[in-house]
């Protein structure tokens, strides 16, 4: 009989998301035993629905139980970096939501806290898992695709001014950043997951959508390590809302769902460029079984890891390259420059992207 993890969800909001899709499905791995939200209506409500017993205000009454495997931070970015610290330092497994924390010396301090606890973390990047992404995973890395030659990622999202009304939202010191770093960071992780490393990237930001102290707007053009070329556009401000990605290789093209909040969840188109290649396709894919998508196959990856059955599905290198892509986004929007990665301890937002007078 396989081992069931004890878990505590910290934060309601999006945490319920992580119950519902990741544990519920998993109950055979996982068990919800306690909620934590500064909120008791939120709370009590969660806990009431799934009937979980232990309901905390608290954080800290976490680290302090016994029988608690895992701690899956579902909070406001701002607190996220304490937390984790925290939870590694009592030798707990940690789950954090994106973005991981708020400059890469955190980052880079998380990621040596990690090699010395007893737990392990896995940062949240729900949308890679699918069978959309996980067939163009498979095709790249069976050498099929080819040499890649560019690719172009669209996060055509809206945002009205109800959705700022909620009071961490829209602020630097609080959200940490804007579509950078809380909607566009999950299609550019896709997109480096597919497409390899980045080397350069030169980039702006904007805000012209709402009246908030973050962007809202950005766009970019960047160079792989590969040489491949590619450029990254959001916005919150789109009638409708859509995430694109299309990837242009030597031998195959591929086009994402154009679904907002779940891209990998249905097939991709692949496009071969010949008979040959569509044969190769068909059989590498011959035998495909279905992989739940977002965060069900996320958790039970999780599951693998910690069993050894299988590597970390999403790691905190895989948090530092995006980190690394927002904060490359920033200082080339204010410096007018192309930055090249990656970005090291001596690049002046290195300790914070966040503006002068809002650190």
């Amino acid at each position: 009989m396989s081992r069931v993890y004890t878990v505590a969800v910290v934060g309601g909001g999006i945490g319920k998301s992580h119950i519902v899709e990741g544990y519920e499905p998993n109950k055979d791995r996982f068990k919800v035993i306690a909620v934590c939200d500064l909120d008791p209506v939120r709370r009590n409500a969660l806990a009431d629905e799934f009937g979980i017993e232990r309901r905390f205000e608290n954080f800290d009454d976490l680290l302090a139980m016994d029988d608690l495997d895992i701690i899956d931070i579902c909070t406001p970015p701002m607190v996220h970096y304490p937390m984790l610290v925290a939870g590694l330092k009592a030798g707990k497994h940690v789950i954090c939501e994106k973005p991981l924390v708020g400059s890469l010396a955190e980052v880079d301090e998380i990621i040596a806290l990690e090699q010395q606890s007893r737990g392990k973390l896995m940062p949240v990047f729900q949308y890679r898992f699918g069978n959309g992404i996980e067939q163009v995973k498979r095709i790249i890395e069976a050498g099929i695709a080819g040499k890649p030659y560019v690719g172009t990622v669209e996060t055509l999202w809206r945002r009205e001014a109800d959705y700022y009304a909620v009071p961490w939202r829209g602020k630097w010191k609080t959200e940490l950043g804007g579509v950078l770093m809380t909607h566009a960071i999950h299609p550019h992780d896709i997109f480096t997951y597919l497409m390899g490393e980045p080397k350069s990237l030169f980039g702006r930001v904007a805000t012209r959508v709402n009246a908030i102290e973050v962007e809202d707007c950005i766009s970019a053009s960047l160079e792989m390590e590969s040489g491949a070329l590619a450029s990254f556009t959001a916005t919150l401000g789109s009638a409708d809302e859509i995430s694109r990605i299309r990837l242009a290789f030597e031998h195959v093209t591929f086009e994402s769902d154009h679904e907002a909040y779940n891209p990998g969840k249905l097939p991709w188109k692949i496009l071969p460029r010949n008979d040959e290649t569509k044969a190769r396709i068909e059989a590498l894919l011959a035998d495909w079984q279905d992989v739940p998508s977002r965060f069900e196959t996320q958790m039970r990856r999780f599951w693998d890891a910690l069993e050894g059955l299988g590597p970390m599905p999403v790691t905190t290198r895989d948090s530092r390259r995006a980190l690394e892509i927002v904060t490359a986004f920033y200082h080339s929007s204010e410096t007018h420059e192309e930055v090249s990665f990656p970005v090291t301890a001596s690049h002046p937002k290195y300790r914070s992207w966040l503006p002068d007078g809002f650190r």
